[in-house]
């Protein structure tokens, strides 16, 4: 990657390790990484967090991408993260070229049941109604960290909807899968009034995730990042 070149960092889901976003980053290499939310990897794994503290992590990790154009690409719960940290580096003095949300419907619409910042069970079937591949197999032991994960990121989230919050005036660019269950296009819709900046809407073919996997969508992002 060059300065030249745009610089894509991508935020995942909740309790997302990045395996469904990996066939969009080794379709948009180099110039896309994976964010890496606190407490998820290295010594610090499984700790608790705040969504001040990811959003923080974020914004230095978007701070030290060697581009001049800088991309966040937010998909479900990650949507949210990437537009407190589009505001966040506008009150760093970093604008962002863009930020570009996926699978989420706008803040101000947001919701999240109290069981599912508490009960694994109700994760689970959260989960498993949005895209029965996120969750690994039952006997799988990975699938309880996956779960676990999750029921902290949807509790944080909880506190993020209930909070205020300072909008952020990069262009905003929402999209979503065309069978999502968690989304509609009104809902998307209504991130236009989450940015003072510019705001463009795409429907693309796909559910929650598997709209990530599509070439047209890695093409739509590129046009994105080009400004094109």
């Amino acid at each position: 990657m060059t300065k030249e070149e745009p610089g894509i960092l991508v935020l995942p889901g909740a309790g997302s390790f990045g395996g469904e976003l990996k066939p969009l980053l080794d379709e948009l290499r180099p110039a896309a990484r994976i964010a890496r939310y606190p407490g998820r990897f290295g010594r610090d794994f499984g700790k608790d967090t705040t969504f001040a503290e990811i959003v923080d992590a974020c914004a230095d990790q978007a701070s030290d991408l060697p581009a001049e154009r800088v991309i966040l690409v937010g998909h479900s719960f990650g949507a949210y993260v990437a537009h407190a940290t589009a505001a966040e580096l506008e009150r760093r003095g970093t604008p962002l070229h863009a930020l570009v949300v996926v699978g989420a419907d706008a803040p101000q619409l947001l919701a999240v049941p109290q069981a599912l910042g508490s009960d694994r069970s109700a994760v689970a079937a959260y989960l498993q109604r949005i895209d029965p591949n996120l969750l690994p197999d039952p006997s799988d032991e990975w699938r309880d960290v996956v779960l676990d994960t999750a029921v902290r990121d949807l509790r944080l989230l909880r506190h993020y909807s209930a909070a205020p919050r300072p909008y952020p005036r990069c262009p905003v660019f929402a999209a979503r899968g065309a069978t999502d269950p968690l989304t509609s296009t009104d809902g998307t819709g209504e991130w236009s009034g989450a940015t003072a900046g510019p705001f463009a809407q795409r429907t693309f073919p796909g559910g929650h995730c598997d709209l990530l996997t599509t070439s047209v969508f890695a093409d739509w992002l590129r046009a994105v990042a080009t400004g094109e």
